[in-house]
């Protein structure tokens, strides 16, 4: 069991090579911890993919495809995005503990996790994708609604969300749905929005 679990130990320590070593000298994260420097890559996986899908959607629809898709009027002002940025980044911290603590968990057999396809076969691997996909959903629909329902849950978490979801202020800094999927499915969760968000996505990393 020991030896299976050092295989998923391995994945992610060569995630975390892969990332810190080309971004981070290595004498600041090679002392730190396993779990650490799992953290320490999702965070700059999570801010780059956030960052840079963010700022190729705005190029492309605003600027070059400008009046294509949307009416002028409806490009939100840099300073919404900017205040959009500024709350994903308060966030970011905490979507990057999701998955951390989900490796953490799989890493020490508290899962039933399978490093290889060949271990399970094909029927079941996507027997059990299939599952998995309408747990999710359904978690995160229930979230997300008791967000909403939750009186204290909306004005604390989930309204910041709303004052940035309207049509002259949406842009893909409040929800960037294709950060929200290339994170989750290589990292973690994330719509770069706000702590409701966060609160969304445990379905994703249970």
């Amino acid at each position: 069991m020991e030896d299976y679990l050092n295989l998923f130990v391995e994945e992610t320590s060569w995630y975390n090579d892969i990332v810190l070593r080309s971004m981070l000298p290595e004498k600041w994260w090679a002392p730190l911890p396993h779990f650490y420097r799992g953290w320490l890559r999702n965070y700059i996986g999570g801010t780059l993919l956030y960052m840079l899908s963010g700022i190729l959607w705005c190029f492309y629809i605003y600027y070059l495809k400008r009046n294509v898709y949307i009416p002028k009027d409806a490009i939100p002002s840099r300073k919404a995005m900017l205040l959009q940025i500024g709350v994903a980044m308060k966030a970011m911290p905490w979507y990057c503990a999701l998955p951390t603590i989900s490796e953490y968990m799989i890493e020490h057999g508290w899962t039933k996790c399978f490093s290889r396809i060949s271990d399970v076969g094909w029927a079941a691997y996507l027997g059990y994708l299939v599952v998995y996909l309408v747990i999710v959903e359904f978690g995160i629909y229930w979230m997300h609604r008791e967000l909403h329902d939750i009186k204290p849950l909306y004005k604390y978490l989930h309204a910041t969300h709303h004052i940035y979801n309207k049509q002259n202020t949406l842009s893909p800094f409040a929800g960037n749905f294709l950060f929200f999927l290339i994170f989750t499915f290589i990292i973690l969760l994330s719509k770069g929005s706000n702590v409701s968000n966060i609160v969304e996505s445990i379905p994703w990393h249970l």
